[in-house]
């Protein structure tokens, strides 16, 4: 949501997903007291649906979704340090870790996944790859050139919603692509049969792999005169 405006849609969605995907109804909504929700006044009036609101100065009162938003983004906030990315990636942080989330063991579902209590089945984790690590995709551009590279150097940057891929930074351009074929240097996380080695914590800074590659030209694999004595 970029916008407090774009409740009214974003709401009317999420109850036609209930409604369609689940089989769901919506009886009561309980907000604060921000005024984008008054909106939906009539909407809910229409529908049957009870609209109630906290008292003022009192978040405990919606404590089951302020404590939801404080995990998704200490999660968020853990992807971004690990993955050394700056700040402008914040979005890509929290959206995949709303999709770990929906996928990670839960003690209130009886040690089942959210995933699993809304679709019947647990979910497939073959797909699942580190966030942030360096990976090279298919280059479609290389078609007309037989000696051009047939793969990009590009950092993961989650699972995009509705499409069957993973989005990726191309570290050339720079821009981010949804892609079919990824090759990862990075195992999957569903390869490790036990916890994987720490590694130093990094300075800070950002991600390596996004930063401007160097354009002097020199071959790394030819020593220079200071080197070579």
């Amino acid at each position: 949501m970029n916008d407090r405006t774009e409740v009214f849609s974003l709401f009317t969605r999420f109850m036609a997903i209930v409604e369609r995907q689940f089989d769901g109804r919506v009886k009561t909504v309980r907000s604060d007291n921000g005024t984008e929700f008054f909106c939906l006044k009539q909407y809910f009036a229409d529908r049957g649906i009870i609209f109630q609101t906290s008292c003022v100065g009192t978040p405990q009162q919606n404590g089951r979704v302020e404590r939801k938003h404080r995990h998704i983004l200490n999660v968020a906030r853990a992807l971004k340090f690990q993955a050394n990315l700056p700040t402008e990636f914040w979005g890509d942080c929290v959206l995949t870790s709303g999709y770990l989330i929906n996928r990670t063991l839960s003690q209130v579902l009886r040690f089942k996944t959210p995933y699993e209590y809304l679709f019947g089945t647990p979910p497939t984790l073959t797909e699942l790859r580190v966030f942030g690590s360096l990976c090279y995709v298919h280059n479609l551009q290389a078609k007309s050139d037989k000696f051009s590279s047939r793969s990009r150097k590009c950092v993961f940057l989650g699972y995009p919603f509705g499409k069957k891929g993973w989005k990726v930074f191309d570290v050339g351009i720079p821009v981010s692509d949804d892609d079919a074929d990824l090759f990862a240097s990075t195992p999957p996380i569903s390869t490790y049969n036990r916890r994987p080695p720490l590694e130093p914590e990094p300075t800070p800074g950002q991600n390596p792999q996004i930063q401007p590659e160097s354009r002097s030209g020199q071959n790394p694999l030819i020593p220079n005169e200071s080197t070579t004595g």
